[in-house]
Parts: C-alpha cells; structure tokens; sequence
C-alpha cells in the first residue's frame, strides 16, 4: 500500500467523491479541494507528494492555478485533467512551461487515472522472500491461482535467470568497445536499448531505468563522439546491482459468465415489465430495490450490467448505487445505465462520472431495454479479440503476450517487419502493437503501408518506443498511429489502452457489421470471417464445414401468428447459433429467415450432430404469437464441407444451398449433408 500523499483538485463533487474514495482504496491519502483557495489552504496545512488539477475551477483555469504554485512548488508531480486543452499549443503550454507530467482527457475512469498516479512513483522495493514455515502456513491459505498467472510468473523466473547472462554479455561487450571496437559498441547500445523497452514489462523497473541510463551515455558514441569512459563504468555498475530485482506475479483475473442483467428501481411495476423484456430477448433479469439490496445480489452472482434509477430514493440517489457497487472489489468495470425521466445535460454528465455509458429515457420501450442489454452483456463478455504484437526482440514479444493474453485476448507475435502483410492476411488481428526502431521498415514506415491499404486502413494501431518527444508523437500521428505507449511498457497502462481501443473497435464493428435483430454477422463481414477460416483451414488441413440453415414455413409463421411473433423466432434462432457454437466458429444472417455457419475442423458427420442439437432445442421451444396462442417451429440445413465438397467460399455456398434445397424437398425438418 502506498502512502503517498494526493492533492485532488476538482469542483465536481460526484466526481471527486467517486475517484477520491477509489484512489483511498488503492491506499493514496486524498486531500480534496474544490477551489483554489481551497487547494492553498491544503497545501499550507499538509505536504503533497502530487497534485490532480481540473482544468477549469471556480474563477480560474487550471493552467493558472498551476502557474501560481510553481512559484513555491516547481517540482511537484502534477496531473491535468480537463475536456478542452487538446492542441499542440496548450499541450507545449502545459507540460514545457508549467511542467504537467501527463495530460489525462475527460471523461476518464478512476482506473485510468489510477494508472497515470502510480506512474508518477517509483515501485517500492519487494521484500524479501519469506522463509520455510511461513511458506507452509500460507498453503492453508485457500487462494486460486489460474493458469496464466502461473505461466506469467514462470516466464518473470525465467527472464530473471538470463538478466545475469544479459548483462555478462554486455561487460564482454563494452570491454571490447573501450578498446575502440565500434562494431561491440552498437552491438553493446541494441542490447541496452531492449533492456530498457522489455526489462520493465517483466517487473524488473530497476533494470529498465538503469538500461535506459545507460542508453544516454552511449548514444553520443555511436555518432563518433569519444566514450566517457567513467560515465560508462557508473551506469553499467548501477544496471548490473539492479538486474537481480523479484518479481511479483500477477493476480488471476476474475471468472466471467453471460446473460444477466440487474434492474435497480423502486417501481414495482417497472420490475415486472423489465423481467417480461428480459424474457422476450433472451436475458436472465434480477431486481433490487435498494443500493444494499443491489449490492447483495451483486456478490451473491454474476452479473452483466446494471440499469438503475437516476432518482433512486431521492435526486440523483441512483448515483449511490452506481458508486457503491463499483466499489465492490469485483466489480470495477461493471457496465452501468441509468434510466431517468429527465433529459438534463448535467444530470447526464453526473451519471457519466459514476461511471454509466448509456442514458434511457423514462419509461424506456421495449427496444430501448434489449439495446442496452444487449451492449452491456457483449461489454461484459466480448468474444475473443486478437492483438498481433510486431517487434524484433522476442523477449519484448513475450512480455507483451503474457501481460495480454487472456480469456479475452489472443496474442500473435512477429519479429519481421518483412513479413507484416502476409501475416495480418493470415491472422486477421483487431489491433497492431508496433515497435518503432527495428531493423529494415521502421514502425512509421508500416503504419503508413496500413493506411495506405484499403483493407488495414480501419486497424487500430499502437506504437511502442523509447522517445517521446514532441517530434516523435507528431511524426506517429502524422503516420497514422492512433495512440502509443513509452518504453519501459507498464502492464496496466498496456492493458487499459488496449482494451479502451479494442473496446471502440468492437462497437463500432456491431453498428457496421451485425443484424440488429439477431445479433449475428451480416452477410460481407460473415464472407470476410468465412475466407479467413477457409484459409486457416488450408494451412492446417483440417476440414470447413459451412451450414445453410432456413426456418421451416416461416411465410406462414408470419401470416398465422404475426410479424413480431416471427421476428421473436429469428431472434432466437440467432441466439442459440450465437450461444451454442465455439468463439471460432463463424455465424451470419444470410437474409430472411435463412442463417448460414461455418465450423472449422468439423466433418460433415459432426457438423451434422452439431446443427441436430440445435434444431432439438429450437424446437422444444415454445414462442408466443401476437395474440397469444403458442407455437413451435423447426429448421432444415444443407451442409457442404471443403475441400471434397469445394475449395471456394463460393463453390461452397453452392453446394451447401443445394443441399438445403433437398432438405426442404425431403420433407423439411431434416439435415441433409
């Protein structure tokens, strides 16, 4: 736990509420103040050890209070946060002239800030390692650890075993160019400079700082400069005592389930009618009346999202709950909405400070509900993303791998730039994590064929580096990098601007590339998904099998029982496809009342057996026609599989459609393959 010292200046009351009491939680003493005045009197009172200023206060802008205190106070850390100051020229004002430390934009999380805060602290030294008994004692201790924390903190073991040959290697290294040997002394700088960009990603900051210390010292010998042979032997003495440092592991990230939504309200009606939504599309929906009472149900379950009153109990009480069930230690990042009667600018940014991303007006419809339902459940259990990391020291891909990979997040790692084009072809990844200074294409130079090529001009990418001048971001912008990240990587920052992108790359693909009512592919990116599998199945020589699948008499489910009633069976039949089927499958609406799916690694027998337990289950289902009178309905499918059936995605489609047609001739309710 730190115990640093916060000066919080901020005249948001809900916001400085909510991030004060996460900040205390995380062990900072938060000192509050919502004016300058105020924030004076705070620093007269009790010393600081940082200060988060707002960049607009009661009478004054941010910019001057900061002004002011670097007159008695020019070194303290300080964090700006605000909307406004996002130009070159308020950024040059805040962080040359006023010496700001980082500029956090608003609306940000208290996690986010988190990251930023930690920043501006050394890490504490670990202690040391605790002897025998203590150690047999904490296996009584009942902690679960997953595999990739344990994979995580094997391969920290094994990084911390080869420091010591690193750095012999490099004594051997730098020996030789004191002797005048120019060929070790750039050999001896690629070896510092991938220390300082990789040591830190492992745990070992010591090692970093000192690497990069010493990468200062022989960046003026690699111009032809003369070596300062004494600064040579202080910096490398200082990275050698370092490079021994522990490490921690990672804790185990939490475990995830899907489907359940929390309704927060004090109207029992609206309970009721929330309960019936949920039911129609398909989401399990629990209610609670109070903030305790929320906050039960919160640790008794699982839950994908919370929808709860502005008003709850009172003006703007529903922010308590909002507050009180982020504070629960499992549930940080809960996806929140609140629903209000009043559409208020103000009222909407307090509910954004307490963390809620979406806003329902009161009473909220029925496609209002299944919206946000529909975004917090796929928010809080997204299907797995695949970030492809591209850097030339395999140990700066390894560290990157292990600090993302998760149950969410399939990493891929490349060490020749040469080979980007054909590997983002065989991948297909959501985002790009580039080094910039490698050897052949620098990362600008790839940044720039991305955008240049229609197919990757969508891609978020990443830069990684060790320079971050003003020159530098200009040029990644400027290249078309969508943000970067400093060397030495932290895992938190990483992993916060990773999932931020990938997190506006997963909402803006639902807009462009999912059926609103069924919620799965439409038909170019289902082709685009099905090519890709195609092509995997190729390189693996294992089988693709793709699925025609078309609702029995749906004409007559429509003219019998209503279009709505036939609309509930599309969304269902969409939701066990998108429910029932591994995250690698490939799932689409083709049109109509017609699905189509692809099965890698699946033989027409099995494909089969697949789409025969789901068309059981769609047919032991019992839907509601408009008037209430109870039906049942069933599918056919024709089934094609590469590469006996075809090598194409469109010879394919043939066949499986052909096949479907037989299907339907044979008597319908059939599986023909």
């Amino acid at each position: 736990m730190s115990s640093r010292t916060l000066l919080f200046l901020e005249d948001d009351k809900d916001l400085q509420s909510l991030v004060g009491t996460f900040l205390r939680e995380k062990g900072y003493r938060v000192e509050p103040a919502r004016s300058a005045a105020e924030a004076q009197a705070v620093l007269a009172r009790v010393p600081v050890d940082a200060a988060i200023v707002d960049g607009l206060l009661p009478g004054m802008t941010g910019a001057d209070f900061i002004r002011e205190l670097r007159k008695t106070q020019p070194k303290l850390p300080i964090l700006f946060a605000s909307a406004f100051w996002k130009d070159l020229k308020s950024h040059e004002l805040l962080t040359r002239q006023l010496g700001v430390v980082r500029i956090i934009h608003k609306p940000y999380k208290p996690e986010e800030l988190l990251v930023w805060v930690n920043q501006l602290f050394p890490a504490p030294a670990l202690p040391p390692p605790p002897p025998p008994e203590a150690l047999e004692e904490a296996e009584e201790v009942d902690v679960e650890v997953d595999d990739l924390a344990a994979s995580l903190a094997a391969l920290n073991a094994e990084y911390g075993a080869r420091l010591k040959e690193k750095v012999a290697a490099l004594e051997a290294l730098l020996v030789r160019g004191r002797g005048g040997d120019a060929a070790a002394l750039e050999e001896a700088y690629t070896v510092v400079h991938k220390l300082h960009g990789t040591a830190g990603s492992y745990g070992f900051a010591e090692v970093s700082i000192r690497a990069g210390q010493l990468e200062a010292v022989l960046l003026p010998a690699r111009a032809g400069a003369p070596v300062d042979v004494a600064a040579l032997d202080a910096s490398f003495r200082t990275l050698a005592a370092a490079a021994s440092v522990p490490v921690k592991p990672a804790a185990a990230p939490p475990q995830s389930s899907e489907g359940v939504l929390l309704v927060v309200d004090e109207d029992a009606k609206l309970l009721a009618e929330a309960e019936r939504m949920g039911r129609q599309v398909g989401v399990g929906v629990v209610t609670a009346r109070t903030a305790d009472a929320a906050c039960e149900v919160a640790r008794r379950q699982w839950v994908d999202g919370v929808l709860v009153h502005l008003d709850l109990g009172g003006p703007l009480g529903g922010l308590a709950v909002a507050h009180a069930l982020r504070a629960e230690e499992s549930l940080p990042v809960l996806p929140l909405a609140v629903t209000g009667a009043r559409d208020v600018l103000e009222e909407r940014v307090a509910a954004a400070h307490a963390g809620a991303s979406l806003f329902l007006p009161r009473p909220f419809t029925a496609r209002d509900f299944s919206a946000a339902a529909e975004r917090m459940v796929a928010a809080r259990r997204p299907e797995r993303a695949r970030v492809m990391v591209v850097d030339d020291d395999p140990d700066a891909i390894a560290a990157l791998t292990q600090a993302l990979a998760s149950d969410q997040i399939e990493v891929v790692g490349l060490n020749d730039a040469h080979g980007l084009m054909e590997a983002l072809a065989q991948h297909r990844p959501d985002l790009l994590l580039l080094d910039v200074q490698m050897p052949g294409p620098s990362g600008f130079d790839l940044c720039r064929i991305l955008r240049s090529t229609p197919e990757w001009q969508e891609l978020p990418v990443l830069l990684i580096t060790a320079h971050l001048g003003l020159e530098f971001r200009l040029a990644a912008f400027q290249a078309g990098a969508d943000d970067y990240l400093s060397k030495p990587v932290l895992r938190e920052e990483l992993r916060a601007r990773v999932q931020a992108r990938l997190e506006r790359t997963r909402l803006s693909r639902e807009r462009a590339e999912r059926d609103g009512l069924t919620g799965l592919l439409l038909r170019r990116p289902f082709l685009d998904g099905l090519r890709a599998r195609l092509a995997e199945s190729r390189r693996q020589g294992k089988p693709l099998a793709l699925c025609f699948l078309d609702v029995d008499h749906f004409k007559r489910v429509n003219d019998r029982y209503g279009h709505l009633a036939g609309d509930r069976v599309l969304m269902w039949l969409g939701r066990l496809l998108g429910a029932r089927f591994r995250r690698e499958d490939v799932r689409g609406r083709w049109g109509g009342e017609e699905f189509v799916v692809g099965l890698l690694g699946e033989s027409a027998g099995s494909a089969s057996e697949i789409l025969a337990r789901t068309a059981a289950e769609l047919s032991d289902m019992t839907f509601d026609g408009d008037t209430g009178e109870p039906f049942h309905v069933t599918f056919s499918a024709g089934i094609a599989v590469s590469p006996g059936d075809g090598d194409t995605v469109e010879s394919l489609l043939r066949t499986a459609d052909a096949r479907l047609l037989r299907a339907k001739e044979n008597g319908r309710n059939r599986i023909e393959a």
